[in-house]
């Protein structure tokens, strides 16, 4: 008599060991590494958890950690700020383009409104 074949179960087949949990100091030396490659905390967060690092299972937050360190840069203000960079860019590019024209007017004043609710000051 054949011999019966028997499916494992989906548990069974993924048995995928945790990875251990690192202490709060690396955790804090990562963030800190990671900052310094020019990523905002948003990205750092998704950095750590791709390397199975999840940062709510420590104490403080990444932005927080940033601050003490004073490498924190507001991802609102760095992203309009990219913003406007690039709407220059166009601008110079084509200069017929009243459209871009007043789209960078557009986002300087609300990178100035920005920098105005955060304290920041206005170069």
């Amino acid at each position: 008599m054949p011999k019966k074949i028997t499916r494992k179960s989906y548990k069974d087949s993924k048995k995928i060991p945790k990875p251990e949990k690192i202490s709060q100091a690396e955790f804090e030396k990562k963030v800190v590494e990671l900052a310094n490659k020019e990523l905002t905390s948003e990205k750092i967060g998704e950095e750590l958890r791709q390397q199975k690092i999840h940062p709510k299972e420590y104490d403080k937050k990444i932005s927080r950690i940033l601050k003490e360190k004073g490498k924190y840069i507001n991802p609102d203000l760095k992203n309009v700020e990219k913003k406007l960079e690039r709407i220059k860019k166009h601008n110079e590019k084509n200069k017929q383009d009243k459209r871009a024209k007043k789209e960078k007017d557009r986002i300087f004043a609300q990178l100035r409104k920005l920098k105005k609710y955060f304290k920041v000051p206005i170069k």
